[in-house]
């Protein structure tokens, strides 16, 4: 029994700071204006109105050379937004070219005000679909959140008109054919330069396609006190400096007592899979972390990182008194899906010990249809996940927030589903609940070694004594953060996975 445990702050811990910034679905935003609307008297007017002026705000910060402007709108309070900005905008003398699709004679409540308002400004409204735009800024204030299903025939030409014109693309709240409560998103979607979302900041923003659709996002909280998000939880977005620190070691503190990670896997032309996994368990900490791999990649290994052990694993014995020695074990960096792999993967499971799976190991696990009952973290991206829920991957990127829980009650543990915007769920009693959304990340980890780097990390983690679900946590941050640094220093088309390390070391050296 370990007496020195790293683990002082759980998940609960990390979910309930408040330091952490909250992300809400669609139906959580709009009871968010409810509270403020009816609880705080806030006029839902009056909300829309600084809505207006933060979005107009922006785009006159992010093309103040423009001296034109085309606001596209719909039939909801995306499009009093709209009609704000476009208010403003011929205010201050630019020309304005509002798009309407359907009668503005339909819009009601604050929406009617705005466009009222609007039109006394001067403000003249132009039936849609069009074909070009000639606005040199195009605001996209069709749908926000109101998004359902497929976009209509109208909706989808006047997205494709926007797409196509060429010019800076500014959404308003989220932008048309994204969904507020996935990221999933239409085939047809605006694609922006910019989003400025209002009062809670949308989850499908921050997770799948959304992020690739929505540009840079702008949060504005118009106003809205803090008593309105203390009553509607939301769900944390994840960023490495606002997790709480870990603590400091124990003056007394020894290798053993901070963890062995075994790593299995490195089957022929792997080798440095197991490495990269391993070195990383080493540089988040873990006291001992030795490689079950084939015997032809000790000198290799030993080369590189001579803190690490190596057995060969094809010694029976060797092995087996290494995995009962093992506190934590990494299981699926370069091991092949071959009876090789399988055969170290059944003995993992088989043995107990607190299991982080990834890439074969994941593959190995479906096939054989394997069930851990010790802790387990999976890590797969949108591919493995399918293999894993016998779906396609279109399917787990059309909803990753299930997609993710399904994971966890999958394997009764923790789940990490890799992607833009990772996400982190844990399977309760209760049901499986997704518990956090990471805010880093780069395209530039779109190469080998990322998924063994960061099964290390996690599983350096684990064996010092954090809860599954805090490991995945702290290890998806830690990781993707690092990988932002790395990205800024060697560029995303140049970032390899071992550029990670150092980056990792220095934050984890920068919060002791």
């Amino acid at each position: 029994m370990r007496d020195f445990q790293v683990g002082k702050y759980n998940a609960s811990t990390i979910i309930r700071s408040g330091v952490l910034e909250r992300l809400y679905t669609g139906v959580e935003c709009r009871e968010l204006d409810r509270i403020a609307i009816e609880e705080c008297g806030i006029p839902g007017f009056d909300l829309m109105e600084r809505a207006g002026r933060a979005t107009f705000a922006e785009l006159l910060a992010r093309w103040p050379e423009a001296r034109s402007v085309s606001v596209c709108c719909g039939k909801g309070n995306n499009a009093g937004d709209g009609y704000i900005i476009a208010g403003l905008a011929l205010q201050v003398g630019m020309s304005v070219e509002l798009i309407q699709l359907g009668d503005p004679g339909e819009l009601r409540g604050d929406a009617a005000r705005a466009r009222d308002w609007a039109e006394a400004a001067g403000v003249q409204v132009h039936a849609g679909p069009t074909d070009t735009l000639r606005g040199e800024v195009v605001v996209d204030a069709l749908l926000g959140t109101g998004i359902s299903g497929d976009l209509r025939p109208a909706y989808k030409d006047l997205v494709r008109v926007i797409n196509d014109s060429g010019h800076g693309v500014l959404a308003v709240d989220v932008p048309t054919g994204v969904s507020a409560d996935t990221g999933a998103a239409c085939e047809v979607s605006v694609v922006a330069d910019v989003t400025v979302t209002f009062i809670g900041r949308k989850l499908g923003l921050y997770t799948g396609p959304g992020v690739s659709l929505c540009g840079d996002v702008v949060f504005a909280g118009l106003g809205v006190p803090d008593e309105v998000f203390n009553q509607v939880p939301g769900l944390p977005l994840l960023r490495y400096p606002d997790l709480p620190p870990l603590p400091r070691r124990d003056a007394n503190a020894y290798k053993q007592a901070l963890g062995h990670v075994a790593v299995l896997g490195g089957d022929h032309s792997m080798g440095g899979a197991t490495l990269m996994a391993g070195e990383a368990a080493l540089r988040v900490g873990a006291g001992l972390v030795s490689l079950i791999t084939r015997a032809a990649h000790r000198p290799a290994v030993l080369s590189r990182r001579p803190e690490l052990m190596v057995v060969d694993a094809d010694d029976q014995q060797g092995r087996r008194e290494l995995l009962s020695r093992a506190s934590t074990l990494i299981v699926g960096p370069g091991l092949g899906r071959a009876a090789w792999g399988h055969g170290l993967l059944a003995e993992a499971v088989e043995s107990g010990k607190p299991l982080v799976l990834d890439a074969d190991g994941l593959h190995g696990f479906a096939t054989l249809g394997l069930q851990s009952s010790a802790p387990i973290i999976v890590t797969p991206h949108a591919g493995e996940a399918a293999m894993l829920l016998e779906t396609s991957a279109d399917d787990i990127q059309a909803d990753r927030v299930a997609a993710v829980k399904r994971l966890a009650q999958r394997v009764s543990g923790v789940a990490v589903l890799k992607g833009a915007g990772s996400l982190v769920a844990e399977a309760r009693k209760a049901g499986p609940q997704l518990v956090g959304v990471c805010a880093h990340g780069n395209p530039g980890m779109a190469s080998a070694g990322m998924g063994d780097v960061l099964s290390g990390v996690i599983g350096g983690l684990l064996a010092q004594g954090l809860s599954p679900a805090e490991a995945a946590i702290r290890g998806v941050c830690l990781h993707s953060a690092g990988a932002d640094v790395a990205a800024r220093q060697v560029g995303q088309r140049s970032l390899l996975a071992t550029d990670l390390l150092e980056p990792m070391m220095d934050m984890l050296r920068e919060r002791a």
